[in-house]
């Protein structure tokens, strides 16, 4: 059992709130004044972490909070000799399961090469053959249309291994794809190098919140959004007015770029993949609690 001071804790959980808040604050005053966001919004809608959830800071399982009695308001936490932690009883046959799913998707995910060569073609299929009413971000332009989109759908192999992001293709445009990902196969199809994967360790990390610590949860977010940003630059809508320039995925020098970005992201990735798994690994093979 680690005990962090007082005076340590509360810094950490000063900092963490700050730094999470350069997002969750902007969302909520898009949220009350109505505003829709075709990049961020993303990151709270698709993803079920509330912001204030977010913004809660835990310690992580394992660890004391020396003057912490006022984490005995929330749900999981108890009183031991060395201060307030987490009580090992909150993992429970339901969590364990979602841990070791965790722990195997990563590790699988982890074992594999990461594949470049997707040019973050799944948001253009996603507009394969629709007509302007049936984007799903109606409110801003395609760059070069619906036509010049479907032909470039057409003229690039698609290879697409992330499920949840095929399940949005328009039904023209799965036959298209080289995979057919499923929820079933998830295990055996995902790769790191997949911006969506990659993404997706935000998810991992929530999932197990409050038992890993919310540094961790927001080192996720934080990745996710700069992924987040390239995907949408490289997609077939004109964000360049809200100050994403386009990455013109139609050209050879758009599709270097992208790969460069990817390889980049993938690699920022992979440590924060070992992190979760460490993490998995522990939670799976606990130490009791002291009395």
């Amino acid at each position: 059992m680690r005990v962090l001071g007082e005076q340590e804790w509360r810094s950490r959980q000063d900092a963490h709130r700050e730094r999470v808040g350069r997002w969750t604050g902007p969302h909520r005053r898009r949220q009350r004044a109505g505003e829709k966001h075709p990049v961020m919004d993303f990151l709270f809608t698709y993803y079920s972490h509330r912001p204030s959830l977010l913004e809660r800071w835990h310690p992580g399982i394992g660890v004391a909070l020396d003057g912490g009695r006022e984490f005995l308001a929330r749900r999981g936490y108890r009183e031991i000799a060395e201060g307030v932690a987490l009580d090992p009883a909150v993992l429970t046959p339901k969590r364990l399961d979602t841990v070791r799913f965790v722990h195997g998707l990563l590790g699988a995910v982890q074992s594999r090469r990461p594949n470049l060569g997707c040019f973050g073609l799944h948001e253009w299929a996603m507009v394969y053959r629709t007509s302007p009413g049936d984007v799903r971000h109606e409110a801003w332009p395609l760059r070069l249309g619906h036509d010049g989109t479907d032909e470039v759908v057409e003229s690039m192999p698609i290879r697409c291994s992330h499920h949840d992001a095929f399940r949005f293709f328009t039904a023209p445009a799965r036959p298209l794809n080289a995979l057919q990902p499923t929820r079933q196969d998830q295990v055996a199809q995902e790769q790191p190098g997949c911006l969506h994967n990659n993404m997706d360790l935000f998810k991992w990390a929530y999932k197990l919140d409050p038992l890993v610590p919310a540094e961790l949860v927001a080192d996720c977010f934080e990745l996710a959004v700069e992924i987040r940003e390239l995907d949408m630059r490289a997609s077939p809508y004109d964000l360049a007015a809200l100050g994403y320039p386009p990455i013109a995925i139609e050209t050879p020098e758009g599709r270097a770029d992208y790969a460069r970005a990817q390889r980049a992201f993938a690699e920022r990735a992979a440590p924060l993949r070992s992190r979760l798994l460490r993490h998995c690994a522990e939670l799976l093979d606990p130490e009791p609690l002291p009395a």
